[in-house]
């Protein structure tokens, strides 16, 4: 590290070391922002579990003791003295509102999810700071350049203004995928 040369103010350091430095620190950019927003969605990640695993358990009491509570809880209502058909019911009943609590606590739990706000704001400054990056400016290259050098058949007696479409930038397109 004591090299002068490896420092971002050196005016030493040849196009390769500042292209070089600039993907590594592209890279770790990336890499930083990939991090933050595993840290914050593994938060949301858990309370999304919780409120999955309490929407399983209401379906999974719904399911397998329904039946059996339901016909001890009705005989038990029947002895004491009310109907068997008005004792079913209210089993039912309560068995419905005890699966609407559990399924109103996973609901919650789901609402309280967010966005990974940190990681959104970091990706659009980091746009918004790329948008206004200059790109260094590239001599202009002639069309009949461009074709001499791919080994065209076009820069081989015919003109590019001959062929059908006629413009050069449409023909330099064509010929260069």
């Amino acid at each position: 590290m004591s090299d002068p040369g490896n420092y971002v103010g050196s005016a030493d350091r040849s196009i390769g070391q500042l292209v070089a430095a600039a993907t590594a620190e592209m890279s770790a950019l990336v890499h930083d922002e990939i991090a933050l927003a595993k840290a914050e969605v593994r938060q949301d990640v858990k309370r999304g579990a919780i409120g999955s695993a309490a929407f399983i358990a209401a379906g999974v009491l719904l399911l397998f003791t329904m039946p059996m509570l339901s016909f001890a809880a009705a005989y038990g209502i029947h002895n004491l003295g009310l109907g068997l058909a008005w004792s079913f019911l209210i089993v039912a009943g309560a068995f419905i509102l005890l699966a609407a609590l559990i399924g109103f606590i996973g609901l919650r739990k789901f609402k309280k999810i967010k966005p990974p706000e940190k990681s959104i704001a970091s990706a659009k400054q980091t746009a918004a700071v790329l948008q206004n990056a200059k790109p260094h400016p590239r001599p202009a290259i002639e069309a009949e350049a461009i074709l001499k050098r791919s080994g065209s058949s076009l820069a081989a007696g015919r003109g590019v203004e001959s062929l059908p479409g006629g413009d050069k930038a449409g023909s330099v397109a064509r010929s260069s995928t």
